[in-house]
């Protein structure tokens, strides 16, 4: 009743597509202690419920309004290993959730979350958790994304000795090399992973599971395994003419060789936009990476593609009536910094020049239907200069290798790898969690898996107690339908 919804303040445009530094300024602690005070500790907390992990938000906002940054860090940590990750880049579901938010701003939950684990870190690295006696027994984790590091760390915090194996140069799946610093800058990563070390997490980089060892020699090493590989099989472009032209490439080969030049693994991007007309097929979280990205690179123009209508600027209720996430227009960081976007359309074909390289897309404005069938609108065809275009139409599910095989898994219909109600495969001793049992999801749905799968292992190696298992394979988001 006292304060207004505030949001953290990004830098200045012209400021920031200078660097991959992060986009947003720090916030004053007086801004925050306003903005935890909204936080009406609420007696039926319905923002528990749009968060998966279940965090403790009405607690930790209230900590944070006495300024007991300490025990607020606990709350925090009690239910979510990595808030700095959470922080920085879920949507919030919980502010969706949030009981102000029925007929008032909601609670900025995300920014107090990152603000809280911002102070902790401020004062220098992790502390390790205690780890508990060692059970004897160990456990293999396929995958060091959020869902592969939630469920190592828990289980290395039970006595279970853990090695995470990566098959990148470096620790984080897709939060490394997926995700621009200007999002998440690496040294998060780099301060949990430590932290994981420390607890007792071994880690194999640069071995991919099922080329470098088997799937069948990891089960022979370790009593269990954990499959935590994500859901990384890009989607393509239902066929279109043209679509071989040279210049034209999925969005997260695009990132990856950015991203790694800011790493400092390569000299120069090997997709550069740098001068070029540059589309971006797309309109989620992955093609605005691509368009931040881009902008950094100094592309001439940039250009987004979504067939989706236009969305509602405030949430529809009679749609999306609340506690449900809402359909509705977002805008990021890198949408504020330029580029224009197209929604409602369709790349009809992409045209080339004489040498076979993309030189620009022909456009069209369409209708959706049932079953997502496009329809054209006459009269809308135009063609668009484009030197680059990216395609960030989403994830088909896992990828699959040689790993599933040598495991007798097989994909299901949606491309990911099913699970009973324990988070086991079809093959014994072998769990799944995460995108790749998930499909391409939100961080805080990864976390929450990553933590429950490791409740199961822990529970199939006949561990004492019960690790906390925020959800169970059937648990779904919050929903009208």
């Amino acid at each position: 009743m006292k304060y207004r919804r505030q949001l953290p303040l990004l830098r200045p445009v012209p400021e920031r597509v200078a660097d991959w530094r992060d986009v947003y300024q720090r916030v004053d602690e007086q801004v925050i202690h306003e903005q935890s005070s909204r936080c009406m500790n609420c007696g039926v907390p319905y923002c528990h419920n749009g968060c998966p992990l279940g965090n403790l938000i009405p607690d930790w906002n209230d900590l944070v309004r006495v300024g007991d940054w300490e025990r607020a860090a606990e709350a925090l940590h009690a239910t979510n290993n990595f808030p700095e990750f959470t922080g920085r880049l879920c949507p919030a579901p919980c502010e969706a959730a949030c009981v102000l938010g029925i007929g008032d701003d909601p609670v900025t939950i995300k920014q107090v979350e990152v603000e809280i684990i911002n102070r902790l870190t401020d004062g220098g690295p992790l502390r390790p958790f205690t780890v508990a006696t060692p059970s004897g027994r160990s456990v293999a984790v396929v995958g060091s994304g959020p869902s592969g590091l939630a469920a190592a760390q828990q289980l290395a915090r039970a006595g279970h000795a853990t090695t995470v194996y990566e098959r990148s140069d470096a620790v984080g799946g897709l939060l490394r090399y997926g995700i621009p610093d200007f999002k998440l800058e690496k040294r998060h990563i780099d301060r949990r992973a430590a932290q994981l070390a420390a607890e007792g997490v071994s880690f194999v980089t640069g071995c991919e599971v099922g080329v470098d060892v088997s799937l069948a020699e990891l089960r022979e090493r370790h009593d269990a395994v954990v499959l935590a590989c994500g859901a990384l099989d890009p989607r393509d472009v239902p066929p279109t003419p043209g679509r071989e032209l040279t210049g034209i490439h999925q969005a997260m080969v695009y990132l990856e060789g950015a991203n790694r030049v800011v790493a400092g693994s390569l000299d120069a991007p090997p997709i550069d936009a740098a001068g070029l007309n540059v589309i971006v097929v797309g309109g989620g979280d992955t093609a605005a990476d691509c368009l931040g990205t881009a902008h950094r690179q100094g592309a001439a123009s940039v250009q987004l593609v979504e067939v989706a209508p236009l969305p509602p600027p405030q949430r529809d209720g009679g749609r999306d009536p609340w506690p449900t996430w809402p359909t509705m227009l977002r805008s990021g960081s890198a949408h504020e910094e330029g580029g224009e976007r197209n929604f409602g359309c369709a790349v009809r074909r992409f045209l080339g020049d004489d040498e076979g390289r993309l030189r620009a897309v022909e456009l069209v404005d369409v209708l959706v239907g049932p079953g997502f069938t496009l329809t054209e609108v006459e009269g809308t065809v135009r063609e668009v200069p484009a030197d680059l275009a990216l395609l960030a139409i989403g994830f088909a599910g896992t990828q699959p290798g040689p790993h599933l095989a040598q495991a007798k898994l097989t994909r299901n219909r949606r491309g990911t790898i099913d699970a009973d109600a324990d988070w086991q495969t079809e093959a014994p001793g072998v769990f799944v969690a995460g995108d790749a049992r998930r499909g391409p999801s939100l961080i805080v749905w990864a976390i929450a898996e990553g933590r429950s799968a490791a409740a199961a292992v822990h529970q199939y190696l006949g561990g004492g107690g019960r690790l906390p298992a925020p959800v169970t394979p059937a648990s779904m988001p919050l929903s009208a339908r």
